[in-house]
């Protein structure tokens, strides 16, 4: 088990509890080691200090001249007064004077004068005439010295001088500093701690409180649900770069799986001007037709809230959702097939039994008959004039319709539509034929005339005509221009102006024409031209 595992064992599972235990853990460690440096180095200092000042006190003492004069007459009383004046003024514990034969001309204890000085540390100053700082254990315990040696008139060493401080006071000095150091160490620990807690407490805020094993869980399902969308998604940061790129993407974009596209400029993968513009101004769009990799997409995308900037973008092809509507728009027009043929034949069977119960069979039977021979008729001229069964259906199923509405629905039995080429999509003629007979339904109920729709379809030549006339009020001035736009109706109500957007699109997906005229009727003839 690796050692970070084994430490992570012992520690707390919560974020905010692990994070301050192990900021305060470091902190310790930083200041407890920077405290014990600076000890020793005040350790060291207050030494080398004391050591620096027993010299300079030696040094004076040195060459005092009474002390000089005392040392050659051999008079401690000379020496005595003068070397305890001093040591009392400097703070010394000792100022020891003596001849070159290490006798003691002055002490703080007057009954060590006359005595040989303890320490066996004089060689130095007497045979060589150096002056230096010394540690060593002398009458009164151990202590830090400073020795210099005295010279004559004719520059020999004759005797020496020792100021001395004790150990245990030094040691007692050092402890003080000690204790000063590890108050600010306190100090430091405690603004320390406090400042953990707060780091701790706001990093677990910005994470939303969540703990480190939610946060991957989140993470791991993030990835697993944007890897299961068929829509692209990217996420771009306010710089124009490129953050994320799922899958889906990848595969529109045309961009490898392993390649790295984290931090790629935007424009370097998908050179989309609204794109840009859209990060530029930072604008929510919903539903936007836009070309990415000269492919019609539906895209939208979602400003971040950040302080950077950026945007999320998800897209997928028009074309799948335009297959996708259509196959909804059949299934709904299937379902209305099937309720409109129930409700119609529902009349007929309640006026049948109607016309028994009144005793009139015979009007009856004419009535079957006439419906029999009439529907039969129409499927004759279907199957004659329109063999493909998806054509014929969609007509068979707007007769339907017209029957319940009150509707006339013309077909003519000169109508021919047999010469479909194999390859021509049928779901186009199924949009482009449904939407306009449905266009003429709503047309015709609007008028106070005969409601009558013609539909003409030919094969006849290189191109398909399909021509659809309603006996309505035709189409509105103000609306001709941009009848064929999305959302554009001369019918009042919601949810208008699709039908005709969509049968332009249709239209021109299988490379034909569209255009309207005033009908014979009176009212709207659309005519649509698509070449074999």
């Amino acid at each position: 088990m690796p050692f970070y595992q084994l430490i992570d064992r012992f520690l707390p599972r919560r974020l905010q509890a692990k994070l301050s235990l192990l900021v305060t853990a470091l902190l310790i460690l930083l200041v407890s080691l920077i405290g014990a440096l600076f000890s020793d180095s005040a350790e060291k200092l207050l030494r080398e200090q004391i050591g620096k000042k027993a010299l300079e006190v030696a040094q004076s003492v040195a060459i005092n001249q009474q002390i000089r004069q005392g040392l050659r007459a051999r008079d401690a009383d000379m020496v005595q007064p003068v070397a305890e004046a001093i040591r009392q003024a400097t703070g010394a514990e000792y100022v020891v004077v003596g001849d070159n034969n290490e006798i003691r001309f002055s002490h703080p204890d007057p009954e060590n004068i006359g005595k040989r000085f303890v320490g066996g540390d004089l060689g130095p100053a007497l045979r060589e005439g150096r002056s230096y700082a010394s540690e060593a254990v002398g009458t009164l315990g151990p202590s830090l010295r400073g020795i210099v040696p005295i010279r004559g008139d004719d520059g020999d060493v004759v005797g020496f001088v020792a100021v001395g401080y004790l150990i245990s006071n030094i040691e007692s000095m050092i402890q003080d500093k000690r204790m000063e150091i590890f108050g600010y160490v306190g100090i430091v620990l405690l603004f320390g701690v406090f400042g953990a807690t707060a780091i701790a407490h706001g990093l677990k805020s910005a994470i939303m409180g969540l703990e480190i094993h939610e946060i991957a869980a989140l993470f791991h399902e993030r990835n697993a649900i944007i890897g299961a969308i068929r829509e692209g998604i990217i996420a771009v940061d306010g710089d124009g770069k490129l953050s994320f790129v799922n899958v889906a993407a990848r595969q529109y974009l045309g961009e490898e799986f392993d390649l790295k596209l984290r931090g790629v400029p935007l424009k370097d993968v998908c050179p989309c001007p609204e794109l840009a513009l859209a990060l530029e101004r930072g604008e929510k769009l919903l539903d936007q037709e836009m070309v990415l990799q000269d492919r019609p997409m539906i895209v939208s995308i979602l400003p971040l809230a950040a302080e950077r900037g950026g945007l999320v973008a998800s897209f997928r092809p028009k074309d799948e959702l335009d297959r996708l509507a259509r196959e909804l728009s059949h299934a709904q027009e299937y379902s209305e097939l099937l309720r409109a043929q129930t409700h119609e034949y529902s009349n007929k069977m309640h006026t049948i039994a109607g016309l028994l119960q009144l005793g009139a069979q015979q009007e009856a039977l004419d009535l079957v008959i006439n419906e029999a021979s009439g529907y039969q008729q129409l499927i004759r001229n279907l199957a004659e004039a329109v063999p493909d069964p998806v054509i014929a259906g969609v007509i068979l199923g707007k007769y339907n319709r017209a029957c319940e509405l009150k509707i006339d629905l013309e077909f003519d039995a000169q109508n021919s539509f047999a010469d479909l080429p194999p390859e021509l999509e049928r779901e186009p003629l199924v949009t482009i034929l449904g939407n306009l007979i449905d266009n003429a339904f709503d047309a015709v109920r609007e008028s106070n005339d005969k409601p009558l729709v013609r539909l003409y379809l030919t094969d006849l030549g290189p191109d398909l005509i399909i021509e659809v006339e309603d006996s309505g009020p035709g189409v509105a001035e103000e609306v001709a221009a941009t009848l064929f736009d999305s959302g554009v109706s001369t019918k009042e109500g919601g949810a208008r102006g699709t039908g005709l957007a969509l049968v332009k699109r249709a239209v021109e997906s299988v490379g034909g024409e569209i255009t309207f005229s005033d009908g014979e009727l009176g009212g709207a003839l659309f005519t649509v031209i698509i070449p074999k």
